[in-house]
């Protein structure tokens, strides 16, 4: 398994009328920590994508426990359970400054190439750089 933690304020503008972020949100929140996810293992979804490689969400899931409010800072924690092959699942837990859990959620993506828009396995490189967490592929 590989998990990595990353922060992100809630902004006015996220919020609905109650001052709670507001649902819809919740994926922006999730590919934030896929992202920063990736790249603390030296990876970048844009040089991903530049190499002809796509990331389209094949499905979303998410379990509101409490409202993340307005100017909270939220942690977001990215786990990887599985070694990817043709899909990469990514869970995540959000938790507010308390360090109480107020979100739950899962995202399964699948790889594509960008030319044929055709399934293809996980890159090398990744599969490479993720190798050391998943020690029962080797």
């Amino acid at each position: 398994m590989y998990s990595h933690s990353t922060q992100l304020r809630v902004r006015y503008g996220e919020t609905d009328r109650m001052g709670y972020l507001y649902y819809g949100n919740y994926a922006q929140y999730y590919e934030v920590g896929r992202v920063e996810m990736l790249r603390s293992l030296g990876l970048e979804y844009k040089k991903m994508e530049d190499g002809g490689i796509l990331l389209p969400v094949l499905s979303l899931q998410s379990k509101f426990v409490k409202p993340a409010l307005y100017d909270e800072l939220i942690t977001i924690t990215t786990k990887l359970i599985e070694m990817p092959a043709v899909r990469i699942h990514f869970s995540y837990e959000l938790l507010n400054p308390a360090g109480e859990l107020i979100n739950l959620g899962d995202t399964t993506l699948v790889f594509v190439d960008a030319k044929t828009r055709k399934l293809r396995k996980a890159p090398a490189e990744l599969l490479n750089v993720l190798q050391p967490y998943f020690p029962q592929h080797q």
